[in-house]
């Protein structure tokens, strides 16, 4: 008789660590679904203000223009010759790319830019700019 009620003992001291895992699961679900996925171009850009500024939301792929004339796709440094083939393999037909150009870069490193996606056949093009308060 001592030898059962032992035993029934020992089976009441496991925890159960599935409701734990449960709750854990549902937290991970939430903060997938509430995280805002937000592109940057991987430089820190000071973008000049337009009040006709509209969101794009069909942006592929960044290019960012320093004050010092780099230019950034995607976070990555690239030759400002080579900008237009690096583009145009990774924007695909229904895509868009933006432009970030410093509001203190050189308007002449912006339109070679824009003259090379042009010239690699990359048709939706726009310009970042900052809506200006009314």
């Amino acid at each position: 008789m001592r030898r059962r009620r032992f035993a029934s003992m020992e089976e009441s001291s496991e925890v159960n660590l599935t409701p734990m895992l449960d709750v854990v699961f549902i937290m991970l679900i939430f903060f997938i679904v509430t995280t805002s996925f937000i592109k940057e171009s991987g430089v820190e850009i000071e973008r000049p203000e337009s009040s006709a500024a509209s969101p794009r939301p069909d942006v592929q792929v960044l290019v960012a223009i320093t004050p010092e004339g780099a230019v950034w796709v995607d976070g990555e440094p690239v030759d400002i010759h080579r900008v237009g083939p690096t583009v145009a393999d990774m924007v695909s037909d229904e895509g868009s790319v933006v432009i970030q150009a410093d509001r203190n870069a050189t308007t002449g490193v912006l339109i070679e830019v824009m003259d090379r996606l042009r010239e690699a056949d990359v048709d939706q093009v726009a310009v970042a700019a900052q809506r200006s308060g009314d």
